[in-house]
């Protein structure tokens, strides 16, 4: 198997909270888009958890689409997909319909918003809330402020490291992405705290 990015090891960690919060609001049915997979783990892990359901994976980087299919080729899910390519920003994802059967009624997006500019958190939630249908539930994870302040000074020096990386990358203030999610036709439906001051930030759409 080939040895993943540092970066990506951090799934390993966090895969039995986020699985937590995945059981309590997930449809019961459907499929499932995980939008930024990176290697899989968490598509492998969670396929494995959540047998009831189908799991997407997608990732924009053909690199970790080719760590994926590195990883699911010794596996025997049945209901783990094939990973996609997908580009939020472009206007139509590969998953719409009818390209998957039975239809995306989630998606989880886990650590991607603060590495990427505004304008994908901005399409993130655009693309949901047009993907899915009444019921539909994006799920949220990652590093978050809230009210302009950040949760540690951990997660502070996390920032500006992001952000001396890439001035339009950083930590999205929780506030702003509720905001966004309600223009694009998302309720909030819950937020939840997790370990090592990280946040799951939970949306659904109602008619």
């Amino acid at each position: 198997m080939t040895k993943l990015p540092r970066e990506l090891a951090a799934a390993d960690r966090n895969r039995d909270d986020v699985l937590a919060v995945l059981r309590e609001v997930l449809p019961g049915s459907g499929t499932i888009l995980e939008v930024a997979s990176g290697g899989g783990q968490h598509a492998a892990y969670f396929a494995a958890a959540l047998p009831g359901i189908f799991w997407q994976p997608s990732d924009a980087s053909r690199d970790r689409i080719a760590l994926m299919i590195e990883r699911f080729a010794s596996l025997e899910l049945s209901n783990l997909r094939a990973p996609v390519q997908l580009d939020v920003g472009a206007d139509i994802w590969p998953v719409e319909a009818p390209h998957v059967d039975p239809p995306v009624t989630g998606i989880v997006n886990v650590n991607m918003i603060q590495v990427a500019p505004w304008s994908i958190c901005q399409a993130l939630l655009a693309g949901a809330a047009r993907l899915m249908p009444d019921g539909g539930v994006l799920y949220m994870y990652g590093p978050f402020m809230r009210d302009g302040v950040h949760m540690s000074e951990g997660n502070a020096e996390f920032d500006r490291s992001l952000r001396a990386r890439n001035p339009e990358w950083g930590l999205r203030d929780v506030s702003d992405v509720c905001d966004a999610a309600a223009q694009a036709g998302l309720k909030l439906d819950r937020i939840v705290e997790m370990p090592v001051n990280n946040l799951s930030v939970v949306f659904r759409i109602e008619a």
